[in-house]
């Protein structure tokens, strides 16, 4: 069993729009198989487990509005 402790991250990057249709169908695919979806993001290789929790969240304020798609789940140790 590793002792690893991972690094705290926060991480934004935008995609051109074909990019990120890729991204979602990917997840969209995953998801409807029960699968585990595997992605890439700024060099670092992210396995998000098929039991991860799944949220939409819509934030306003400051002449900006912002929906997020967000997956969350538990670092198993």
């Amino acid at each position: 069993m590793s002792n690893i402790k991972t690094q705290d991250r926060d991480i934004e990057k935008t995609y051109a729009t074909a990019q990120f249709v890729e991204k979602l169908r990917r997840l969209a695919d995953c998801l409807e198989k029960g699968e585990r979806f595997d992605i890439q993001i700024a060099g670092e290789r992210v396995y998000v487990p098929k039991d991860a929790i799944f949220n939409i969240e819509h934030e306003r304020g400051d002449g900006a509005e912002e929906i997020e798609f967000q997956l969350k789940w538990s670092n198993k140790t």
